[in-house]
């Protein structure tokens, strides 16, 4: 088992203000890492793969970098258009419409905070869905 401490503080640093924007969201350590929930759902889940278990992610972009993944929802009509262009983002093997992606240098932090932002309302209720939509920095 791995704690908050596995996730690069770094990476914290720019998914915590993200997460922290939305109605009633909270942080809470996971059985792995950290996770982001609206409730009792989980949004958004950021971790260190174990060595055993990172035949089920993609490779590591830059060799030498420690491999970062998070998990979120999207919309089910979304998945196909996220994943099918391949790193960074994959499907998880769990949910119907479960998406992870490789945190790193690389990382679009714009795209992941619309990312977030949808996740968080597919799992929301739906007036703190739409109170998070009219707060989105896209909106």
């Amino acid at each position: 088992m791995s704690s908050p401490g596995d996730v690069a503080p770094e990476i914290l640093d720019r998914l915590r203000p993200i997460c922290r924007r939305l109605p009633e969201a909270y942080e809470e350590p996971a059985w792995v890492g950290v996770r982001w929930r609206i409730r009792t759902r989980t949004f958004a889940h950021v971790y260190a793969p174990r060595p055993e278990r990172r035949s089920a992610y993609p490779r590591q972009p830059i060799d030498g970098e420690e491999l970062t993944v998070m998990t979120f929802r999207v919309p089910a009509d979304d998945l196909l258009g996220l994943t099918a262009s391949g790193f960074p983002f994959f499907r998880a093997e769990w949910g119907r419409n479960v998406v992870g992606a490789v945190l790193g240098d690389h990382t679009n932090w714009t795209e992941i905070a619309e990312l977030t932002t949808d996740s968080y309302c597919e799992m929301a209720p739906k007036y703190l869905a739409a109170r998070a939509a009219r707060s989105s920095p896209r909106h």
